[in-house]
């Protein structure tokens, strides 16, 4: 495709910061999901802002993105922004005992694109 543009946001643990997801973890580690731990932190079930993403993306005088993500909110907050989401391309590592729980409760608690990944797994 000839290059691309790799934006970082610094929202770690989807944005409640990188403190807080390692509170989080430790949640997860006593049984909850990543959703619920949050939860329990008193965040919502995703803190991140994209319009960010929309004034960078402006800057560079780019209104259409082939966007690397498996996250439905991601393309929804560009689209809003006015940023057209042409296609996109999931994102997949390998499924395994220790995050299959984890990337489970992205894909049915969050909405995130993951089916594929996580069927390719219970084969």
């Amino acid at each position: 495709m000839g290059g691309g543009v790799l934006l970082y946001l610094a929202q770690e643990g989807r944005g409640i910061g990188l403190a807080n997801k390692l509170r989080a973890y430790t949640l997860q580690d006593s049984g909850l999901d990543t959703v619920d731990a949050d939860q329990v932190l008193g965040f919502g079930d995703d803190e991140r802002q994209y319009a960010v993403a929309v004034d960078m993306l402006n800057a560079l005088s780019i209104d259409q993105v082939q966007l690397l993500t498996n996250n439905p909110l991601k393309m929804a907050a560009l689209r809003e922004g006015g940023i057209e989401v042409v296609s996109r391309q999931a994102l997949y590592g390998s499924v395994t005992d220790h995050n299959h729980r984890y990337l489970s409760a992205k894909a049915n608690r969050a909405g995130h694109f993951l089916d594929e990944v996580l069927e390719s797994r219970s084969r």
